[in-house]
């Protein structure tokens, strides 16, 4: 039977996750004191907050001394009235609000991690944590920023997960953020401080952002180069109780910025299981008049190479065959997340009926007729007072993953389409090499056909013909797709799929006149169109040897580097990045 981590009935819960207390250097409210911090999360109807000090854990000491105090004087009979209501009022709000402890870390040249642990971890522990990050001991209650060479980002990840916390880049996109936003070096860097195994989620300012650009829609898993999905959550890096709107500097207070988690209950452990999972459907920005609904927000994105979306689990006469193929086609590729019940275009919501029975029947059928065995996460989001299935598929680790025994379906962009030959040649090599299996040379994959050295490195989407032949009056060619680099070899224009049919298309119809190419040194743009919605662009190259490289249906996530200035408008074509308006708004501290 395919495995599915079905959940028990949940409901939505919302944390702030980076607040800080007077133990920090830089605290606004200096005479705040924890019961206001806990009034202040109860006003904002925070079910869940962490305390979160730089490099400190003093604050949450301090908090935890004062609750074992009150409870001493209680045992003792000598509590006053004042400290009977003061422990009355926390017990209260403590049966309401689940606080963690945590800490945010320096690391090394200065970017900031959230680290944040279970409730009922030790003061000692956390301190001793803090030390083995190299945290200098006398620096411990200080609060500060501020404290020397620590350690490299990569290493806290494994040091923080290794202790069991859950490990949250804090306001990646912004300052002191491990996306390193405005650097114009750094990309295999980027790249690790993003994509380590050991990096739970990225705290980012933009959440509410609908724009393609948004942090969460780069960290999707659709960018050649970021092929990790990133779950992305927000929090309010709250250095003082409230937000004055006459205040200038326009810090948040506490709930500010939060997140909405569909939890099966408030803990710990269910925030990091859904951290750890692959499902992507069950957090949200908290908008307390207009709550953000995930299954609309996923269609606003559309389909991609790790989304899709299905307005019936059946189509009659062909049963679940389409729902199957987008499932296998997930595993081979990058994983993703299907929603069965809501179609393509927002608002488009048909709901299923009886969307416990249409999960085990589906989950049957995978049992059934996928090898090998597939593991999902199913969940089921109301929308609309309609139920909407969220298929979770990871990457598979044991690809190809066949459907009827012969079928091999990948993901090209937004589309599942039959995988080629040597798409299989490389699926089978890539599980090989994941467990050491010594590859047979006759099964190696074919040469690459040798290409001149390029000053610039391509674009990371699209395709290039590096080849083409004819045999008995038809045209074969040699396609490399951008997105990962495989060869395939023998396409016609015939058997070829949509974006490789255009660009053969393109390629036979012999129409590139080399003074319509809008060239920067030697890249240029050739062709600007539509396809599917999304805005494609032809591009070339030349390399130093003269020789022309084309290159067709290149997506705007594919554009890196010098490309970027083809897709730019003229406020940004100088290469320097808008800030987003989250970003004006919030300085991050």
């Amino acid at each position: 039977m395919a495995r599915a981590k079905s959940k028990p009935t949940m409901s939505w819960a919302r944390a702030d996750l980076h607040i800080h207390s007077p133990a920090s250097a830089d605290y606004l409210d200096k005479t705040a004191t924890f019961m206001d911090l806990l009034r202040a999360a109860e006003e904002r109807e925070l079910d869940v907050i962490a305390i979160t000090d730089h490099n400190s854990v003093a604050g949450i000491a301090a908090f935890r001394r004062r609750l074992e105090t009150l409870q001493f004087l209680q045992d003792q009979g000598r509590l006053s009235p004042e400290e009977a209501e003061e422990f009355d009022e926390y017990h209260r709000i403590l049966t309401r609000i689940l606080v963690l402890p945590g800490f945010e870390l320096t690391a090394t040249l200065g970017f900031h991690i959230l680290a944040i642990f279970p409730p009922q971890t030790s003061i000692r522990k956390l301190e001793h944590i803090l030390l083995e990050l190299n945290v200098p001991e006398d620096r411990l209650d200080a609060g500060t920023s501020e404290i020397g060479a620590s350690t490299d980002v990569l290493t806290a990840y494994s040091i923080m997960d290794r202790a069991g916390a859950m490990v949250i880049a804090a306001h990646a996109n912004s300052t002191h953020g491990v996306a390193m936003q405005g650097f114009n070096f750094g990309g295999q860097t980027k790249i690790a401080y993003t994509q380590d195994e050991h990096l739970h989620a990225l705290e980012v300012t933009d959440l509410d952002s609908r724009s393609r650009r948004s942090t969460a829609q780069f960290y999707n898993g659709s960018k050649p180069e970021y092929p990790r999905r990133m779950h992305c959550i927000q929090g309010s890096d709250a250095h003082k109780l409230r937000r004055d709107p006459a205040d200038t500097d326009k810090r948040l207070g506490i709930g500010d910025r939060a997140t909405e988690w569909l939890l099966p209950e408030v803990s710990f452990e269910a925030m990091k299981e859904l951290l750890t999972s692959d499902d992507f459907s069950r957090t949200r920005p908290y908008r307390p008049a207009d709550p953000i609904d995930p299954v609309k927000q996923a269609q606003e994105a559309g389909p991609s190479l790790v989304q899709g979306f299905h307005e019936r689990p059946v189509v009659r006469s062909r049963g679940y065959e389409a729902v199957l193929r987008d499932l296998v086609a997930f595993a081979n590729t990058n994983g993703g997340t299907l929603y069965i019940g809501a179609g393509k275009t927002k608002g488009t919501v048909r709901g299923v009926e009886k969307p416990q029975e249409v999960q085990d029947a589906l989950l049957q059928e995978v049992a059934s007729r996928v090898t090998p065995q597939l593991e999902i996460e199913v969940d089921v989001i109301p929308v609309d007072a309609k139920g909407v299935l969220v298929l979770g598929v990871p990457k598979g680790v044991e690809t190809p993953y066949v459907l009827n025994q012969t079928e091999i379906w990948v993901r090209q962009e937004s589309e599942t389409v039959v995988a080629s030959r040597d798409e299989i040649v490389r699926l089978v090599l890539q599980t090989l090499a994941s467990n050491r299996v010594p590859v047979p040379m006759e099964e190696a994959e074919e040469p690459v056909p040798t290409v001149s050295e390029l000053t610039d490195e391509p674009p990371h989407t699209g395709v290039e013909i590096i080849e083409s032949t004819e045999r008995n009056g038809i045209p074969y060619h040699t396609v490399k797709d951008l997105r990962n680099g495989s060869i395939v070899q023998n396409v016609t224009r015939f058997s070829a799929r949509r974006l490789w049919r255009y660009a053969i298309s393109e390629h036979e119809s012999n129409q590139l006149d080399l003074n319509e190419i809008q060239w920067r040194g030697d890249i240029g743009l050739w062709k600007v169109h539509k396809r599917g919605g999304q805005t494609r662009y032809n591009l070339a190259q030349r390399d130093p040897d003269g020789r022309l490289h084309i290159y067709y249906g290149v997506t705007e996530e594919g554009l890196h580097g010098p490309w970027r200035v083809f897709a730019e408008s003229p406020e940004t074509a100088n290469g320097q990045a808008e800030p987003t308006e989250a970003e004006e708004a919030v300085p991050v501290v």
